[in-house]
Protein backbone atom coordinates (compact mmCIF):
# COMPACT_ATOMS: atom_id res chain seq x y z
CA UNK A 1 0.00 0.00 0.00
CA UNK A 2 2.83 2.40 0.88
CA UNK A 3 4.47 1.81 -2.50
CA UNK A 4 1.18 2.55 -4.29
CA UNK A 5 0.61 5.74 -2.29
CA UNK A 6 4.19 6.91 -2.84
CA UNK A 7 3.88 6.28 -6.58
CA UNK A 8 0.95 8.70 -6.95
CA UNK A 9 2.97 11.88 -6.21
CA UNK A 10 5.69 10.60 -8.55
CA UNK A 11 3.18 10.04 -11.38
CA UNK A 12 1.69 13.49 -10.79
CA UNK A 13 5.15 15.06 -10.78
CA UNK A 14 6.14 13.26 -13.99
CA UNK A 15 2.87 14.26 -15.68
CA UNK A 16 3.44 17.92 -14.81
CA UNK A 17 7.08 17.77 -15.94
CA UNK A 18 6.13 16.13 -19.27
CA UNK A 19 3.33 18.64 -19.94
CA UNK A 20 5.68 21.54 -19.14
CA UNK A 21 8.34 20.02 -21.40
CA UNK A 22 5.80 19.77 -24.25
CA UNK A 23 4.78 23.39 -23.62
CA UNK A 24 8.43 24.50 -23.64
CA UNK A 25 9.12 22.57 -26.85
CA UNK A 26 6.19 24.13 -28.71
CA UNK A 27 7.03 27.58 -27.36
CA UNK A 28 10.56 27.13 -28.70
CA UNK A 29 9.10 26.24 -32.11
CA UNK A 30 6.80 29.27 -31.92
CA UNK A 31 9.59 31.71 -31.00
CA UNK A 32 12.15 30.20 -33.36
CA UNK A 33 13.32 32.84 -35.84
CA UNK A 34 11.20 35.58 -34.24
CA UNK A 35 12.49 38.93 -33.01
CA UNK A 36 11.00 39.73 -29.62
CA UNK A 37 11.30 43.49 -30.22
CA UNK A 38 8.93 43.20 -33.20
CA UNK A 39 6.48 41.14 -31.18
CA UNK A 40 6.64 43.68 -28.35
CA UNK A 41 5.88 46.41 -30.91
CA UNK A 42 2.57 44.73 -31.75
CA UNK A 43 1.67 44.61 -28.04
CA UNK A 44 2.36 48.33 -27.69
CA UNK A 45 -0.10 49.37 -30.40
CA UNK A 46 -2.84 46.86 -29.51
CA UNK A 47 -6.30 48.12 -28.53
CA UNK A 48 -7.05 46.19 -25.33
CA UNK A 49 -10.69 47.32 -25.17
CA UNK A 50 -11.37 44.63 -27.78
CA UNK A 51 -9.59 42.09 -25.56
CA UNK A 52 -11.83 43.09 -22.65
CA UNK A 53 -14.92 42.66 -24.87
CA UNK A 54 -13.64 39.22 -25.94
CA UNK A 55 -13.11 38.21 -22.29
CA UNK A 56 -16.79 38.86 -21.54
CA UNK A 57 -17.75 36.21 -24.09
CA UNK A 58 -15.08 33.91 -22.67
CA UNK A 59 -16.77 34.06 -19.25
CA UNK A 60 -20.24 33.84 -20.84
CA UNK A 61 -19.20 30.47 -22.32
CA UNK A 62 -18.66 29.22 -18.74
CA UNK A 63 -22.25 30.15 -17.85
CA UNK A 64 -23.73 28.53 -20.96
CA UNK A 65 -21.74 25.37 -20.20
CA UNK A 66 -22.96 25.37 -16.58
CA UNK A 67 -26.65 25.63 -17.56
CA UNK A 68 -26.20 22.98 -20.26
CA UNK A 69 -24.60 20.64 -17.74
CA UNK A 70 -27.67 20.98 -15.52
CA UNK A 71 -29.82 19.77 -18.44
CA UNK A 72 -27.69 16.63 -18.77
CA UNK A 73 -27.84 15.84 -15.04
CA UNK A 74 -31.60 16.42 -14.72
CA UNK A 75 -32.71 13.13 -16.41
CA UNK A 76 -30.72 11.22 -13.77
CA UNK A 77 -32.70 12.91 -10.99
CA UNK A 78 -30.19 15.60 -9.99
CA UNK A 79 -31.30 19.22 -9.93
CA UNK A 80 -28.21 21.27 -9.17
CA UNK A 81 -27.83 25.02 -8.87
CA UNK A 82 -26.34 26.93 -11.79
CA UNK A 83 -23.97 28.61 -9.33
CA UNK A 84 -22.47 25.30 -8.18
CA UNK A 85 -22.10 23.94 -11.71
CA UNK A 86 -20.55 27.27 -12.83
CA UNK A 87 -17.91 27.28 -10.09
CA UNK A 88 -17.09 23.57 -10.41
CA UNK A 89 -16.45 24.18 -14.13
CA UNK A 90 -14.20 27.11 -13.20
CA UNK A 91 -12.35 24.88 -10.74
CA UNK A 92 -11.92 22.20 -13.41
CA UNK A 93 -10.34 24.67 -15.83
CA UNK A 94 -7.96 25.79 -13.09
CA UNK A 95 -6.86 22.18 -12.52
CA UNK A 96 -6.21 21.78 -16.25
CA UNK A 97 -3.49 24.42 -15.92
CA UNK A 98 -1.56 22.10 -13.60
CA UNK A 99 -2.16 18.64 -15.07
CA UNK A 100 -3.63 18.42 -18.61
CA UNK A 101 -7.05 16.71 -18.75
CA UNK A 102 -7.24 16.53 -14.93
CA UNK A 103 -9.98 19.17 -14.88
CA UNK A 104 -12.75 16.76 -15.90
CA UNK A 105 -12.25 14.52 -12.86
CA UNK A 106 -11.64 17.51 -10.57
CA UNK A 107 -14.90 19.03 -11.81
CA UNK A 108 -16.86 15.83 -11.06
CA UNK A 109 -15.24 15.49 -7.63
CA UNK A 110 -16.02 19.11 -6.77
CA UNK A 111 -19.65 18.66 -7.84
CA UNK A 112 -19.95 15.60 -5.59
CA UNK A 113 -18.78 17.73 -2.66
CA UNK A 114 -21.44 20.41 -3.15
CA UNK A 115 -24.35 18.53 -4.76
CA UNK A 116 -23.69 14.87 -3.87
CA UNK A 117 -23.85 13.78 -7.52
CA UNK A 118 -21.89 10.50 -7.94
CA UNK A 119 -18.56 11.15 -9.64
CA UNK A 120 -19.01 8.42 -12.26
CA UNK A 121 -22.38 9.80 -13.39
CA UNK A 122 -21.29 13.43 -13.72
CA UNK A 123 -18.07 12.24 -15.39
CA UNK A 124 -20.18 10.39 -17.95
CA UNK A 125 -22.02 13.61 -18.80
CA UNK A 126 -18.67 15.40 -19.19
CA UNK A 127 -17.54 12.77 -21.69
CA UNK A 128 -20.84 13.35 -23.51
CA UNK A 129 -20.10 17.08 -23.52
CA UNK A 130 -16.74 16.41 -25.14
CA UNK A 131 -18.43 14.35 -27.87
CA UNK A 132 -20.92 17.16 -28.56
CA UNK A 133 -18.10 19.74 -28.54
CA UNK A 134 -16.16 17.60 -31.01
CA UNK A 135 -19.17 17.61 -33.33
CA UNK A 136 -19.36 21.42 -33.05
CA UNK A 137 -15.65 21.63 -33.73
CA UNK A 138 -16.15 19.55 -36.87
CA UNK A 139 -18.87 22.02 -37.86
CA UNK A 140 -16.41 24.91 -37.63
CA UNK A 141 -13.91 22.84 -39.56
CA UNK A 142 -16.53 22.35 -42.27
CA UNK A 143 -17.17 26.11 -42.43
CA UNK A 144 -13.42 26.67 -42.69
CA UNK A 145 -13.16 24.22 -45.59
CA UNK A 146 -16.01 25.99 -47.38
CA UNK A 147 -14.97 29.61 -46.85
CA UNK A 148 -11.19 29.45 -46.28
CA UNK A 149 -10.13 26.47 -48.37
CA UNK A 150 -6.95 28.18 -49.61
CA UNK A 151 -5.82 29.01 -46.08
CA UNK A 152 -6.60 25.47 -44.92
CA UNK A 153 -4.51 24.02 -47.76
CA UNK A 154 -1.65 26.41 -46.95
CA UNK A 155 -1.83 25.37 -43.28
CA UNK A 156 -1.92 21.67 -44.18
CA UNK A 157 1.00 22.01 -46.61
CA UNK A 158 3.06 23.85 -44.04
CA UNK A 159 2.46 21.21 -41.35
CA UNK A 160 3.23 18.41 -43.83
CA UNK A 161 6.51 20.05 -44.79
CA UNK A 162 7.42 20.50 -41.12
CA UNK A 163 6.81 16.81 -40.50
CA UNK A 164 8.93 15.82 -43.50
CA UNK A 165 11.77 18.07 -42.37
CA UNK A 166 11.69 16.69 -38.84
CA UNK A 167 11.56 13.11 -40.11
CA UNK A 168 8.17 12.32 -38.57
CA UNK A 169 6.46 9.55 -40.50
CA UNK A 170 3.00 8.12 -40.07
CA UNK A 171 3.01 4.39 -39.50
CA UNK A 172 -0.15 2.35 -39.94
CA UNK A 173 1.62 -0.67 -38.47
CA UNK A 174 1.64 1.01 -35.04
CA UNK A 175 -2.12 1.43 -35.22
CA UNK A 176 -2.53 -2.25 -36.10
CA UNK A 177 -0.34 -3.23 -33.13
CA UNK A 178 -2.40 -1.11 -30.72
CA UNK A 179 -5.65 -2.51 -32.15
CA UNK A 180 -4.25 -6.04 -31.79
CA UNK A 181 -3.35 -5.45 -28.13
CA UNK A 182 -6.86 -4.17 -27.38
CA UNK A 183 -8.37 -7.20 -29.15
CA UNK A 184 -6.24 -9.63 -27.08
CA UNK A 185 -7.15 -7.83 -23.84
CA UNK A 186 -10.86 -7.98 -24.77
CA UNK A 187 -10.63 -11.75 -25.39
CA UNK A 188 -8.77 -12.31 -22.11
CA UNK A 189 -11.34 -10.25 -20.22
CA UNK A 190 -14.17 -12.32 -21.74
CA UNK A 191 -12.45 -15.58 -20.70
CA UNK A 192 -11.64 -14.60 -17.09
CA UNK A 193 -14.51 -12.25 -16.28
CA UNK A 194 -16.15 -14.81 -13.93
CA UNK A 195 -12.98 -15.15 -11.87
CA UNK A 196 -12.56 -11.36 -11.78
CA UNK A 197 -16.07 -10.96 -10.37
CA UNK A 198 -14.82 -12.54 -7.12
CA UNK A 199 -12.71 -9.44 -6.40
CA UNK A 200 -14.36 -6.36 -4.85
CA UNK A 201 -12.27 -4.01 -7.01
CA UNK A 202 -13.83 -5.61 -10.09
CA UNK A 203 -17.33 -4.72 -8.95
CA UNK A 204 -16.24 -1.15 -8.19
CA UNK A 205 -14.83 -0.80 -11.71
CA UNK A 206 -18.03 -2.25 -13.21
CA UNK A 207 -20.19 0.14 -11.13
CA UNK A 208 -18.04 3.07 -12.18
CA UNK A 209 -18.38 2.02 -15.82
CA UNK A 210 -22.17 1.71 -15.47
CA UNK A 211 -22.29 5.18 -13.94
CA UNK A 212 -20.39 6.62 -16.91
CA UNK A 213 -22.75 4.87 -19.35
CA UNK A 214 -25.69 6.27 -17.38
CA UNK A 215 -24.24 9.75 -17.80
CA UNK A 216 -23.57 9.23 -21.50
CA UNK A 217 -27.12 8.08 -22.20
CA UNK A 218 -28.69 10.98 -20.28
CA UNK A 219 -29.00 12.97 -23.52
CA UNK A 220 -31.60 10.49 -24.83
CA UNK A 221 -33.75 10.97 -21.71
CA UNK A 222 -33.46 14.74 -21.74
CA UNK A 223 -36.81 16.56 -21.96
CA UNK A 224 -35.44 19.96 -23.00
CA UNK A 225 -33.44 19.01 -26.10
CA UNK A 226 -34.17 22.39 -27.72
CA UNK A 227 -32.57 24.22 -24.79
CA UNK A 228 -29.58 21.88 -24.93
CA UNK A 229 -29.01 22.74 -28.59
CA UNK A 230 -29.49 26.47 -27.87
CA UNK A 231 -26.97 26.47 -25.02
CA UNK A 232 -24.49 24.45 -27.10
CA UNK A 233 -24.76 27.08 -29.84
CA UNK A 234 -24.34 29.74 -27.15
CA UNK A 235 -21.10 28.12 -25.98
CA UNK A 236 -19.57 27.99 -29.44
CA UNK A 237 -20.79 31.42 -30.53
CA UNK A 238 -19.15 32.75 -27.35
CA UNK A 239 -15.94 30.86 -28.17
CA UNK A 240 -16.03 32.25 -31.69
CA UNK A 241 -16.54 35.86 -30.57
CA UNK A 242 -13.89 35.52 -27.84
CA UNK A 243 -11.42 34.50 -30.57
CA UNK A 244 -12.62 36.83 -33.34
CA UNK A 245 -12.91 40.05 -31.31
CA UNK A 246 -9.24 39.82 -30.35
CA UNK A 247 -8.46 40.27 -34.07
CA UNK A 248 -9.69 43.86 -33.82
CA UNK A 249 -7.10 44.57 -31.13
CA UNK A 250 -4.32 44.47 -33.75
CA UNK A 251 -4.36 46.71 -36.86
CA UNK A 252 -2.87 43.87 -38.96
CA UNK A 253 -5.77 41.51 -38.15
CA UNK A 254 -8.57 44.08 -37.80
CA UNK A 255 -9.58 43.49 -41.45
CA UNK A 256 -10.12 39.77 -40.91
CA UNK A 257 -13.56 38.58 -42.01
CA UNK A 258 -16.03 36.29 -40.22
CA UNK A 259 -14.67 33.45 -42.36
CA UNK A 260 -11.15 34.20 -41.12
CA UNK A 261 -12.56 33.88 -37.61
CA UNK A 262 -13.68 30.31 -38.41
CA UNK A 263 -10.14 29.44 -39.42
CA UNK A 264 -8.64 31.03 -36.30
CA UNK A 265 -10.92 29.18 -33.87
CA UNK A 266 -10.23 25.83 -35.59
CA UNK A 267 -6.45 26.33 -35.51
CA UNK A 268 -6.54 27.62 -31.92
CA UNK A 269 -8.69 24.70 -30.72
CA UNK A 270 -6.30 22.22 -32.32
CA UNK A 271 -3.45 23.92 -30.46
CA UNK A 272 -5.31 23.70 -27.15
CA UNK A 273 -5.87 19.97 -27.68
CA UNK A 274 -2.14 19.27 -27.34
CA UNK A 275 -1.36 17.91 -23.82
CA UNK A 276 0.69 20.94 -22.78
CA UNK A 277 0.00 22.85 -19.56
CA UNK A 278 -2.86 25.21 -20.39
CA UNK A 279 -2.10 24.90 -24.11
CA UNK A 280 1.00 27.05 -23.58
CA UNK A 281 3.34 26.93 -26.55
CA UNK A 282 1.12 24.66 -28.64
CA UNK A 283 -1.58 27.37 -28.97
CA UNK A 284 1.06 29.97 -29.84
CA UNK A 285 2.71 27.74 -32.43
CA UNK A 286 -0.64 26.85 -34.01
CA UNK A 287 -1.73 30.50 -34.32
CA UNK A 288 1.66 31.51 -35.66
CA UNK A 289 1.27 28.96 -38.48
CA UNK A 290 -2.47 29.64 -38.89
CA UNK A 291 -2.26 33.39 -39.39
CA UNK A 292 0.83 32.85 -41.54
CA UNK A 293 -1.38 30.65 -43.73
CA UNK A 294 -4.07 33.36 -43.83
CA UNK A 295 -1.47 35.90 -44.92
CA UNK A 296 -0.27 33.48 -47.62
CA UNK A 297 -3.82 33.02 -48.94
CA UNK A 298 -4.22 36.82 -49.04
CA UNK A 299 -0.97 37.29 -50.95
CA UNK A 300 0.72 38.96 -47.98
CA UNK A 301 4.17 38.41 -46.47
CA UNK A 302 4.08 35.06 -44.57
CA UNK A 303 6.92 36.15 -42.26
CA UNK A 304 4.86 39.12 -41.12
CA UNK A 305 1.94 36.74 -40.75
CA UNK A 306 4.00 34.62 -38.38
CA UNK A 307 4.89 37.65 -36.26
CA UNK A 308 1.27 38.86 -36.20
CA UNK A 309 0.05 35.34 -35.42
CA UNK A 310 2.40 35.00 -32.49
CA UNK A 311 1.38 38.43 -31.18
CA UNK A 312 -2.30 37.50 -31.49
CA UNK A 313 -1.60 34.19 -29.71
CA UNK A 314 0.11 35.88 -26.76
CA UNK A 315 -2.75 38.37 -26.35
CA UNK A 316 -5.55 35.80 -26.79
CA UNK A 317 -3.93 33.09 -24.66
CA UNK A 318 -3.03 35.52 -21.88
CA UNK A 319 -6.67 36.62 -21.82
CA UNK A 320 -7.81 32.99 -21.51
CA UNK A 321 -5.19 32.31 -18.85
CA UNK A 322 -6.29 35.29 -16.76
CA UNK A 323 -9.93 34.17 -16.99
CA UNK A 324 -9.00 30.63 -15.91
CA UNK A 325 -6.86 31.85 -13.02
CA UNK A 326 -9.27 34.49 -11.73
CA UNK A 327 -12.39 32.34 -12.04
CA UNK A 328 -10.56 29.28 -10.72
CA UNK A 329 -9.14 31.05 -7.67
CA UNK A 330 -12.55 32.56 -6.85
CA UNK A 331 -14.13 29.09 -7.18
CA UNK A 332 -12.04 27.63 -4.34
CA UNK A 333 -13.57 29.61 -1.42
CA UNK A 334 -17.01 29.63 -3.09
CA UNK A 335 -17.03 25.82 -3.42
CA UNK A 336 -15.60 25.40 0.09
CA UNK A 337 -18.50 27.46 1.48
CA UNK A 338 -21.04 25.49 -0.59
CA UNK A 339 -19.49 22.19 0.54
CA UNK A 340 -19.72 23.19 4.23
CA UNK A 341 -23.36 24.17 3.71
CA UNK A 342 -24.05 20.80 2.07
CA UNK A 343 -22.45 18.96 5.01
CA UNK A 344 -24.60 20.91 7.50
CA UNK A 345 -27.77 20.12 5.53
CA UNK A 346 -26.83 16.44 5.48
CA UNK A 347 -26.37 16.40 9.26
CA UNK A 348 -29.72 18.08 9.84
CA UNK A 349 -31.46 15.53 7.63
Amino acid sequence: MEQKNSSKPLKTFLTIVISLAIAALFMWFALKGMEFKKIAGYFAKANYLWVFAASIFGILAYWFRAVRWNLLLEPMGYEISTSNSFWTISFGYLMNLTIPRSGELARSTALFGVENVPVEKSFGTIILERVVDLICMMGFLGLTLIFKYKAFVAFYDYVTKQKEQSGVESSNSKLYIVAGIFAVLAILFFLVRKKLSQFSIYQKVIDFGKGIIHGLTSIFKMKQKGKFIAYTLGIWVSYYLAAYLVCFALPETSQFTFADGFFIIVVGTLGMMVPASGGIGAFHFALKIGIMALFLSMGKNPEEGGEVGLSYAFISHTMQLVIMLVMGVISIPVLAKARNAAVKRKKLN
